[in-house]
């Protein structure tokens, strides 16, 4: 009988039959070891403990902790939530149920509109399925008896996924007590597991994501081993409502969303404020490592964009305008525009590298249902730079970039993991060339010495790319930054340098973003501070608060000598109460409030209270300044 060859974390190597499921080879190992392992990783694919092995390949057991386990556990619950669903709801048609990043969801098609008390009555329903602990059984068929299977079912979204299928497939299938299910898998072997599921919202969602197919129902949910685990994670969903941008914004007078420009976002004043320090941040450390700015147009012409491979690759994300009866695109990137800059002039290997920073404003086309306050927009600004430079520069150019974004995700209080993306399927460019550009960014990051995870065919269409994913003070993580390693556009758009043998050879692009777009960064901002942003960040700093008319003047000559001192201050001038306006400015996060009396007004001093509830008590003006331009100087985090 054919043997399969598995080697171990250990480096050991071990021969099975042919077909071995992943739970002999665990048991094999150690009885326990296989009860608790959720599935496993075999040659680079996540599998259940369930299905047969029929190659060789590295194995690692996988439990909760690990993401390959999470996707296992998570898909399974899906499957048990639609098995409680079609107990409950027997007129629903199921159309796909996948794990995602925190959790899992299904998409429903029903007459019957779920509410929050259907969704208790399916998770009591969970609960019955999984103490009678039946087993995910996991069988094949071929397309044409899928087909025939799922017709008597009329479950038409199973059918039309079959139908794209090749006519000599065989297709596998889970079956979980009476609910049979169309599925690659993977999946736990013992139901038994999820311990506590908790189904958490429902959100519409198009039929395979476009706009043009029918509106179905998704009941999104989470579930964990442990009743505890749990607890913990609606807590911080708890944490991240109180957290919420859009609620904070609007509260803070930040920024608003409106009607009549559904995905663009308005910014006040204050968000303008904010806005314009991470700006001026941005300029100032650019400018350290040898950046220069630029500003191309926000429209250019239709067939710039078929010569870039946005037009085939992208096409349906951008919006589209006529002028003077030709045809132009609303730019969705920027790199097109700084190419038609490096064009216009002749460079020598001396110039280069050139680093050219742009906050640019794009428009990508998103679908209405996705659009979420300022992390998901129709309108953005990106804080791009593109860098033309010698094939010998990448690594240090590189390297480069990496030093710049983790400086400044730490004066942001960021913790940081890294992605390396590789080649999609809807790509541009040969095979040895996205060899070469992966090997760059991989040399580079080990050169740096830092970890990283690789991202399968996440890769912009042009290069591969490292994504920087932020985590903020609730754990939650969120890409931002990215660095895209780019042979296609140079090649493309035919931009060349003379060497030092005075021949036109081809630079290697760079494009890259530190914060990834102002509006989202700012979102992400908002709720990792929860609104109460470092004092060198608050769009105000200072509320000066006199407690009667009498401190009235002085406390206007304060004021001044505050903004002289180039500290943003705001006064609050009401007949109310000290103790409501203190309240007032707490509730507006500012960080600094400012009593005045008549005893201050008396001895030329001010009272000082922090926003955290610290009495600070009277100092000097002058005192005070120096303090608060210290910790703006020094970017503190808090106090």
């Amino acid at each position: 009988m054919k043997q399969v060859r598995l080697s171990y974390p250990d480096g050991s190597i071990h021969e099975f039959d042919d077909g071995v499921t992943v739970n002999d080879v665990a048991m094999s190992i150690s009885a326990g070891l296989a009860r608790n392992s959720l599935g496993a990783v075999v040659d680079g694919k996540i599998m259940g403990m369930q299905e047969p092995i029929h190659g060789d390949g590295e194995f690692k057991l996988v439990n909760f902790s690990d993401p390959e386990g999470k996707e296992i556990f998570w898909h399974t619950s899906s499957h048990i939530m639609a098995y409680a669903i079609m107990k409950l709801f027997p007129d629903v048609k199921f159309a796909i149920g996948p794990a995602i990043e925190q959790g899992f969801y299904y998409d429903l098609d029903t007459a019957h509109r779920f509410t929050p008390e259907d969704l208790e009555a399916i998770e009591a329903e969970m609960k019955k399925i999984v103490k009678a602990g039946e087993k995910l059984e996991r069988y094949e068929m071929g397309r044409d008896e899928a087909l025939e299977y799922f017709k008597k079912l009329d479950e038409v979204y199973k059918v039309e996924l079959i139908e794209n299928l090749p006519e000599d497939a065989i297709i596998s299938f889970y079956k979980l007590g009476e609910f049979v299910d169309l599925c690659a898998g993977p999946h736990l072997y013992d139901v038994k597991k999820v311990k506590a599921a908790k189904l958490l919202s429902i959100a519409g969602a198009y039929w395979r994501g476009d706009e043009k197919n029918k509106m179905l129902q998704r009941i999104y949910g989470i579930s964990f081993e442990k009743n505890k685990d749990l607890e913990e994670y609606l807590d911080r969903i708890e944490e991240a409502k109180k957290r919420d941008h859009r609620k904070l914004g609007k509260e803070l007078g930040l920024f608003t969303m409106h009607e009549e420009g559904p995905g663009f976002p308005f910014f006040h004043p204050k968000g303008m404020v904010l806005r314009n320090t991470l700006e001026d941040f941005w300029r100032k450390e650019h400018r350290k490592r040898g950046y220069e700015e630029i500003k191309t147009p926000i429209i250019l012409n239709e067939d710039l964009w078929h010569q870039s491979g946005h037009w085939d690759h992208y096409q349906d994300n951008m919006y589209f305008t006529t002028i003077d009866e030709g045809n132009y695109a609303i730019k969705p990137m920027n790199c097109p525009g700084s190419i038609l800059l490096y064009k216009s002039n002749l460079y020598s290997y001396r110039d280069l590298p050139l680093r050219w920073g742009e906050l640019g404003l794009v428009h990508r086309h998103e679908l209405s249902g996705a659009l979420h306050g300022l992390m998901r927009v129709r309108a953005f600004t990106q804080d791009d730079a593109h860098l033309f430079i010698l094939p010998e520069q990448i690594k240090e150019e590189i390297i480069g970039i990496i030093d710049l974004a983790d400086y400044m995700y730490n004066v942001f209080g960021f913790n940081y993991r890294v992605e390396l993306s590789t080649r999609p399927e809807d790509s541009m460019g040969s095979d040895e060339q996205w060899e070469l550009a992966t090997k760059g960014l991989i040399n580079a990051l080990e050169a740096k010495g830092l970890p990283y995870t690789i991202n399968e065919g996440d890769g912009a269409f042009y290069g591969p790319k490292i994504d920087f994913q932020l985590e903020d003070a609730i754990g939650r993580t969120w890409q931002c930054g990215t660095i895209q390693l780019d042979f296609q556009m140079p090649e493309r758009f035919d931009i060349s340098y003379v060497d030092k043998d005075n021949e036109r050879k081809r630079p290697v692009m760079l494009h890259r973003v530190v914060y990834g777009s102002m509006e989202r960064f700012i979102g992400i901002l908002i709720e990792h501070f929860a609104g109460k942003f470092p004092t060198w960040l608050s769009p105000v700093q200072v509320k000066v608060l006199p407690i009667s008319d009498h401190q009235l003047e002085y406390a206007k000559e304060i004021a001044a000598k505050l903004k002289e001192a180039n500290i943003r201050v705001e006064e609050d001038y009401r007949a109310e109460k000290i103790g409501y306006k203190i309240r007032a400015a707490q509730m507006e996060k500012v960080p600094y409030m400012m009593v005045l009396g008549d005893k201050e007004k008396e001895e030329g001093k001010v009272t000082l209270r922090r926003r955290d509830g610290v009495d600070l008590g009277a100092m000097d003006l002058r005192e005070f300044i120096e303090l608060i331009r210290g910790e703006v100087d020094a970017k503190a985090m808090d106090f």
